[in-house]
C-alpha cells in the first residue's frame, strides 16, 4: 500500500515538474521574442520607406546571407538604429551608403557599386553566359558540318556502294555512279 503510494506521489511530482518546465521555457520565448522588436517612428512615410528599403538593401555583417531587416544580430539592431538615425537626420540614400561601404566594405550591400573592386561580380556572369552560348554555336556548326561532309561518300563509301549497286542492272548501276560522282565534285567546289 505504501508503495502504491508512493509511486502515485512520484507520478504527481512528475508531472508537476514538467508542468513547472513548460511554463518557464514559454515564458523565456515569450521575453526573447518581445526583446528583439524595435519600433522606430518616422515623421512622415517617404522616411519610413527609405529606412525599410535601406535594411533591406544592407547585409547584416554577422549573419549569413541575411539582410538587416531580418536579423536580431547585435550589430544588426546597431546597424539598423544607425541607419534610423541617419534617415532622421534627413541624409541621403547615397550619403547612407557611403558610411556603410567606408565602415564596412562592400560586403554590406546586397547592390554593390560599380567599381574595379567589384567588376567581377557585376560582368562575371554575362561574360560566362555569352561564352558558353558562342561556344555551343560552334559546336553545334561543327556538328552540322560532320553531317554534312558525312554525307558526302568517301572513296571506302564508293566501294561499298560498287558492291551495293551489284544488284543494279549496268545501266542504273552507271546512272548511280554518275549521280555520286557529280554529288562529290559539288562538294569539293563548295569547299573550296
Amino acid at each position: 500500500m505504501i508503495t502504491i503510494k508512493a509511486t502515485a506521489l512520484t507520478k504527481r511530482l512528475i508531472a508537476l515538474f514538467k508542468v513547472l518546465a513548460l511554463v518557464l521555457t514559454l515564458g523565456s520565448v515569450s521575453s526573447l521574442s518581445n526583446a528583439a522588436i524595435e519600433v522606430f517612428e518616422f515623421d512622415n512615410p517617404r522616411q519610413e520607406a527609405q529606412y525599410q528599403a535601406l535594411i533591406e538593401e544592407f547585409r547584416c555583417p554577422k549573419c549569413q546571407n541575411q539582410n538587416l531587416a531580418g536579423s536580431d544580430s547585435v550589430i544588426s539592431q546597431d546597424l539598423k538604429r544607425k541607419t534610423y538615425e541617419m534617415v532622421m537626420a534627413g541624409q541621403s540614400d547615397a550619403q547612407i551608403r557611403e558610411y556603410m561601404y567606408e565602415r564596412y566594405g562592400d560586403f554590406i550591400s546586397y547592390k554593390p557599386p560599380v567599381r574595379p573592386s567589384t567588376w567581377i561580380l557585376w560582368y562575371f556572369p554575362p561574360v560566362i553566359l555569352l561564352l558558353l552560348i558562342a561556344g555551343w554555336l560552334m559546336r553545334t556548326k561543327k556538328a552540322n558540318n560532320k553531317k554534312q561532309v558525312s554525307s558526302v561518300p568517301s572513296g571506302a563509301q564508293a566501294i561499298d556502294l560498287d558492291k551495293v549497286g551489284s544488284n543494279l542492272s549496268d545501266e542504273e548501276a552507271q546512272k548511280l555512279k554518275a549521280l555520286l560522282k557529280e554529288h562529290s565534285n559539288d562538294h569539293k567546289s563548295d569547299n573550296n
